[in-house]
């Protein structure tokens, strides 16, 4: 059973991260979060809800203490996605800063060559962000701005933002139930 770690930040599109946790839900995996004040002033904006109120997590931790699971290798987690992860974060990440959990967590994957997916969401990206991107990309990580699928015909943003999830559950290894793939009835 795999060990995931999300981290919410504060950036716009907690619509990914309510559909990435709704498909790890169905999923046999173990999932826990960090969540940073930004992440939560975010989720009450575009959800009207906190961190706890979202499904599949079954342990959050604060994003302030250092001395929680994710801050160390031990921890055994397969993967850690940021989603989303704010251009402040994926700063930190870049440079090695670990001024909070998040940050500390993507630099103990990093160095564990963990998987560790960065959902950046911003737009237009300057060349500072390009750079921490490549930054972050040579660290290990993987960069997945959140771009749906439109080749699968979703009829709804919540059709589309499933496109992506998809895309992150085979990033991440999964089998996912009902995953619809190019090419392929049913």
């Amino acid at each position: 059973m795999k060990k995931i770690l999300v981290a919410v930040t504060g950036a716009s599109a907690m619509l990914y991260l309510q559909s990435f946790l709704e498909m790890l839900a169905l999923e046999d995996v173990i999932v826990h979060g960090v969540c940073s004040e930004a992440g939560e002033k975010v989720l009450e904006l575009e959800h009207n809800c906190t961190s706890a109120d979202l499904p599949s997590v079954s342990k959050w931790f604060d994003c302030r203490d250092f001395a929680a699971a994710p801050a160390s290798g031990s921890a055994g987690y397969d993967a850690m996605i940021v989603i989303p992860c704010s251009m402040g974060t994926l700063a930190a990440v870049a440079s090695g800063i670990t001024s909070n959990l998040i940050h500390r967590a993507a630099d103990v994957m990093l160095k564990e060559g963990k998987k560790t997916i960065l959902v950046t969401r911003e737009t237009p990206l300057n060349r500072t962000h390009l750079k921490n991107m490549l930054t972050a990309h040579d660290a290990g990580g993987t960069i997945c701005p959140p771009h749906p699928g439109f080749y699968l015909k979703p009829e709804t943003l919540k059709d589309a933002a499933m496109t992506f999830s998809w895309r992150l559950g085979d990033q991440l290894g999964l089998v996912m139930k009902g995953r619809k793939r190019w090419g392929r009835e049913g």
